[in-house]
């Protein structure tokens, strides 16, 4: 077996193919900007925006976990990028205040449910301090978790349905002097809220969700308008209104908030319920309200993969542009009304951390349908079925015409059709079903190439079809399931692609499929310039580690996998971009991957039990004879010693190749 160098070495340029045209073929630009690009070492790179001169080489860092024996797969973070986008969307909500004469401010809070990381909300409060960033939770647990990181002005925006529990803990909070704002969903938790308030002897501060005519665009849309999950209807927000001013509590009411969906694709969707929900703030401030805050909710996009995969992979706008949509609207409706303007608020969870978190993946082998390299000889007694296939091969230099090319195709296909129903009759040896097979594959794979140099031919049906069934399988150390479900669940495009080789065509149709036992984990389209039902991928070289890396995972997908096989969750490596450290980097920490006796924990199996158990077993078939009492007692302790092992399998284990099929 080859044994692999430490280090991934730079590989050497093929003639005729470029860094950019992998870019290209990556869409790396579309999704990537401004953090990611490829460097002159035809490696995936990362730009720290604290300085154009400070990049970070993905490929060196991986070296240096190597190095350090981490275990493979891992998410690295990169908190640099966490701290530009707080950055970067505080400031073009500056820039449109100031641009437009707004005569308020912003304040953008993060939204925890996209990734509740302690480490992930540490740095974004951190990073949006100067600007007074604050937080937003929806359940009890992200109420407790967010509670004692907010003090004086810093905003907690309460959402979701409430219990008396979380009623009682908001208003505590207020009492405390912190500026929690629970957020009205529906008329129920009002009442809650007011009964509550008036036994403590205390009057709360609230928002309310209103439910907006309009509705959003993409994925989400159907949840957003009249039929939305959470908000007041304007009968129910008039009957609030009405209550309020019976009790002289005006001033109680401080936030209106509408959320019209994530991931919203187009610009004039947020213009609409921009629009919209600031003529009901207008009407409730002429109606006496003391509204401070105006929250538009989340929905800022992230180009997944823009104007290729489906719709709402992309985004039609700018960071930008949509604050200054925004802005510009709010400020031309209270112009209109002659009303204060409010603060603006935004919950753009996706858009701050999608882009800090990548998931590197080891390849651990591929399988491929033809193998050109073995020559295929057919016995001359062998079957017709598999002589008329050689013939076929020994055909197609021949054929000069597409419509020959698909004949031959379906000559080929009605060949081993045959085979196989002799060999399911008896009729037929073992051996000759497998020359059959592999003659099929090779006249399928030169069909192909012959085809690829006829643009009409290449788009036909036909041809689709074929080059699916040649596409070979990259199995992949990582599971679906846990990594990426809203692929397996939604459909989510992520960009994926090698970090290292990029200045090397890719010539092989990938497919990644992962360690799990079913037929669903496996990557289903892709992020590239081509068929998305296919990665473009180098052919693995057993002298070289391959590692794939997995973008824009910083939102949702560290929270939202599950223990499906009980693989849990990689290993993580948090760095920060450096320019007077080696590489340009530095590792601050590394948490090691689930361990395999905590994730049995998780479904009530646990270690002493197992062990108990197991101890009793090998101690019956000892005295049975089946194995010698050494040999069953290193059974046992080798058993006892994978408990502390990674989920994962451990990929400097493996010897990594490809298998023909």
């Amino acid at each position: 077996m080859a044994t692999r160098p430490e280090a991934i070495e730079p590989q050497q340029e093929r003639v005729g193919w470029t860094i950019e045209d992998s870019a290209d073929l990556y869409r790396i630009t579309s999704w990537g900007e401004p953090y990611f690009f490829i460097n002159d070492a035809g490696h995936v790179a990362v730009r720290a925006l604290d300085a154009a001169s400070t990049t970070m080489d993905i490929v060196a860092i991986v070296n240096e976990l190597r190095r350090r024996g981490i275990k493979f797969p891992i998410l690295i973070r990169f908190q640099d990028v966490l701290r530009a986008q707080v950055k970067r969307i505080n400031e073009a909500f500056r820039e449109a205040i100031a641009e437009s004469g707004y005569e308020n401010r912003y304040l953008g809070v993060y939204p925890i449910k996209v990734n509740q990381l302690h480490e992930v909300v540490d740095e974004l409060l951190d990073a949006g301090r100067p600007y007074g960033m604050g937080l937003e939770c929806g359940s009890k647990a992200e109420l407790l978790a967010t509670l004692p990181h907010v003090d004086n002005d810093t905003l907690l925006v309460c959402n979701g349905v409430k219990d008396r529990t979380m009623l009682t803990l908001m208003i505590n909070g207020q009492r405390l002097g912190q500026n929690v704002v629970p957020v009205i969903e529906k008329y129920s938790e009002f009442t809650d809220l007011k009964n509550l308030a008036q036994a403590a002897g205390f009057k709360p501060q609230l928002g309310v969700r209103v439910r907006l005519l309009s509705r959003g665009s993409g994925r989400w849309s159907e949840s957003s308008g009249a039929d939305s999950k959470f908000g007041l209807t304007s009968t129910e927000l008039m009957r609030l209104v009405d209550e309020l001013e019976k009790n002289d509590l005006r001033d109680k009411l401080v936030l209106l908030h509408c959320h019209i969906g994530s991931q919203i694709a187009d610009i004039q969707a947020v213009k609409r319920a921009t629009k919209e929900v600031t003529q009901i703030y207008a009407a409730l401030i002429r109606r006496g309200m003391k509204l401070k805050y105006l929250d538009v909710g989340g929905g800022l996009g992230v180009n997944y993969d823009k104007g290729h995969y489906e719709e709402d992979a992309g985004i039609n706008y700018s960071l930008q542009e949509y604050a200054n949509a925004v802005v510009f609207t709010v400020k031309e409706v209270c112009d209109a009304n002659e009303v204060p303007m409010p603060i603006l608020v935004t919950e753009s969870g996706r858009a701050l951390t999608a882009h800090h978190s990548v998931l590197i993946v080891p390849v651990i082998g591929a399988q491929s349908k033809d193998d050109s390299s073995v020559e295929l000889v057919v016995p001359k007694d062998y079957e017709d079925s598999v002589q008329a296939l050689g013939r076929i091969l020994d055909y197609l230099p021949t054929i000069q015409s597409p419509g020959e090319l698909l004949e031959a195709y379906h000559d080929a296909k009605e060949r081993l059709d045959e085979v196989g129903t002799l060999f399911t009759l008896g009729y037929l040896p073992l051996e000759q079903r497998a020359l059959a097979e592999a003659l099929y594959w090779r006249v399928l794979n030169r069909i192909l190439k012959a085809a690829q140099q006829d643009q009409e031919l290449a788009n036909s049906p036909e041809i689709a079809d074929l080059e699916a069934s040649l596409t070979d399988q990259y199995l992949c150390n990582f599971s679906v399931f846990q990594s990426m479900l809203d692929h397996w669940a939604i459909g989510q495009p992520f960009p994926i692609m090698p970090i290292d080789r990029l200045a090397e065509e890719p010539r092989r149709r990938g497919v990644l499929v992962d360690l799990t036992c079913d037929s669903d984990g496996k990557v289903r389209h892709y992020v590239s310039s081509r068929d998305n039902r296919y990665l473009p991928l180098h052919k693995l070289d057993p002298q070289q580690p391959y590692y794939l890396g997995f973008f824009l995972m910083g939102a949702y997908e560290d929270i939202v996998g599950d223990a499906h096989n009980l693989f849990g969750r990689v290993a993580e490596a948090h760095v920060y971009a450096d320019a007077e450290e080696p590489g340009n980097f530095w590792i601050e920490k590394i948490i090691p991957g689930t361990a395999v006796q905590d994730m049995l924990a998780q479904v009530q199996y646990f270690p002493n039990d197992l062990h108990r158990r197991m101890s009793e077993l090998v101690r019956a078939k000892i005295q049975s004879g089946v194995v010698r009492p050494t040999q069953g007692m290193e059974i046992l302790d080798y058993y006892m010693a994978t408990f502390s092992a990674n989920t994962y399998c451990d990929s400097r284990n493996m010897e990594r190749e490809e298998h023909r099929v």
